[in-house]
């Protein structure tokens, strides 16, 4: 071969069995008919929508998908394949997959496989060719709800015998997933294997509730040390590692049936250990605090979420990826319901609908999101998070006296919080409009 000439990787149509019949049913006898993707066969779960333009191999891999059939609103899917490096954890954890036009092949350098490809080899069912567009809609007008996707033989049944099917699936409401997707064995990701030089500055105890490959790389390039731990950790487990930082994860399932976590977490609290919440993190941390959570509407689910942080007025563009919510008042400080934790603020809320994206406590070092700093894909407007806890950490440490460092340099009320909201008043009860 002469300097000149170069190796040409032509494209070739991927390898799956031709597409069958299909058809998404859902729970209130909305059907939708197409054709299949990926794997033939039965799925069933919670239909829901995501808004990203972009990372779905990211998105089928969280494991906050689990048990949900996500309905991609991006138009095109599958036109730069997969590959080994873009996954954000061991397996795709969708329970099924329904997208609009799936790419005939894949074209990107990058790209190892087709997503179809993906689908199939890990049995998970899909299908293509519906008005996905139309399936949000009826999806926001009417809420989430239980589905189910048929191809092959299982779509040859009656209409009859497949809304049955869909209506004796279990709801997501009462679920307890964490546990599923979690890990079985510790692990630690270490700085030096992240780009950072010299010796790590902190080591953090972070419980994996369905934890984002993404979230310990975050902390690891800023020198902290992550031991991860499984959903099943104790008490002993954390004060064994003698972390300078605890941490909970974004996972799946019903907060609400989180009682061993919940637990844990107020032991942590009780300990003044510095704490760091994201998506259900928040939620645990909203129900350690003795406030209750409440399913969402339709939820939020994509890379374009506006969320506003109460202290500066700053807004900023969140990937998140949750269906719960906690139910906290809006107007702060105010006492926590546990008493013994002191003051406590929402510091976050969304603005489209006024639901709570964060809690930070006042007297203990304690604050938690409902969003992804990690986003990837995704915007990068919140990744200073990860610097705010490790302030959080090094004032915590720094502290001589006995006494917790507080994570707000002032609190929100109603004269300092920068973004007016005369149009109304506060809404303290939290009944937005995702909460019908």
């Amino acid at each position: 071969m002469t300097e000149t000439e170069v190796t040409v990787k032509t494209a070739t149509a991927p390898k799956t069995a031709p597409s069958t019949p299909a058809a998404l049913v859902l729970e209130d006898g909305r059907i939708f008919r197409g054709r299949s993707y990926g794997a033939r066969g039965t799925a069933l779960g919670e239909a829901v929508f995501a808004t990203g333009m972009t990372g779905y191999q990211e998105t089928i891999t969280d494991p906050s998908y689990a048990r949900q059939l996500v309905v991609q609103t991006a138009p095109h899917i599958g036109n730069t394949g997969v590959n080994s490096e873009d996954a954000e954890s061991r397996r795709i954890w969708v329970a099924g997959y329904i997208v609009r036009d799936a790419a005939r092949r894949p074209s990107n350098w990058r790209s190892e496989r087709s997503l179809d490809e993906e689908l199939e080899e890990q049995g998970i069912v899909g299908i293509q060719g519906v008005d996905t567009r139309a399936i949000t809609r009826h999806l926001r007008e009417h809420k989430t709800m239980r589905a189910g996707i048929f191809s092959g033989d299982a779509a040859e049944a009656t209409e009859k015998e497949l809304l049955e099917a869909v209506r004796a699936s279990a709801p997501m409401e009462g679920a307890r997933l964490a546990e599923e997707v979690s890990i079985d064995e510790a692990y630690v990701v270490e700085p030096k294997d992240h780009g950072w030089d010299g010796e790590p500055r902190f080591s953090i105890a972070a419980v994996d509730l369905g934890i984002k490959a993404m979230t310990p790389v975050r902390f690891a390039e800023r020198g902290v040390r992550v031991h991860v731990l499984p959903a099943t950790a104790t008490m002993e487990d954390v004060k064994a590692l003698n972390p300078d930082g605890f941490f909970m994860s974004n996972g799946p399932g019903d907060p609400a049936t989180a009682d061993n976590q919940v637990k844990l977490l107020r032991s942590v609290l009780d300990e003044k250990l510095p704490y760091f919440g994201i998506c259900f993190g928040n939620q645990i941390l909203g129900r350690a605090l003795g406030f209750g959570t409440y399913k969402l509407k339709y939820g939020h689910r994509g890379i374009n979420q506006p969320v506003m942080d109460r202290r500066t007025g700053k807004v900023e563009i969140t990937s998140q990826n949750h269906g719960f919510a906690v139910d906290a008042p809006l107007d702060g400080p105010t006492t926590a319901p546990e008493e013994r934790f002191g003051r406590v603020e929402v510091s976050h809320i969304s603005l489209n609908d006024d639901v709570v994206e964060g809690l930070a406590c006042l007297d203990i070092p304690a604050f938690s999101v409902q969003y992804h700093p990690e986003a990837a894909a995704g915007p990068h407007d919140a990744a200073y998070l990860f610097d705010r806890f490790i302030e959080l950490m090094e004032g915590t440490n720094s502290i001589t006296n006995g006494r917790a460092a507080n994570l707000s340099k002032e609190p929100v009320d109603s004269v300092h919080n920068p973004i007016e909201r005369a149009a109304a008043p506060h809404n303290t009860d939290n009944n937005t409009e995702d909460k019908k």
